[in-house]
């Protein structure tokens, strides 16, 4: 059985908090026009899409 917190930290909390860190970053680099930043911001953004599918068939079974 998996656990419910598990799943709501997997699927509600972190990729929250990586996607607004994700726009923050990009904002950041695309003002301070620092490419490594806003590629950073790209990766969280993307990173925080995906991490539910990824992490939560390996807790659920």
């Amino acid at each position: 059985m998996a656990d419910p917190i598990l799943i709501l930290i997997f699927t509600y909390i972190i990729p929250s908090l990586m996607a607004f860190g994700g726009i923050i970053l990009i904002a950041s680099g695309v003002m301070d026009n620092r490419h490594i930043i806003t590629i950073m911001g790209i990766a969280a953004f993307f990173g925080a899409a995906v991490l539910p599918f990824i992490v939560l068939p390996s807790i659920i079974t």
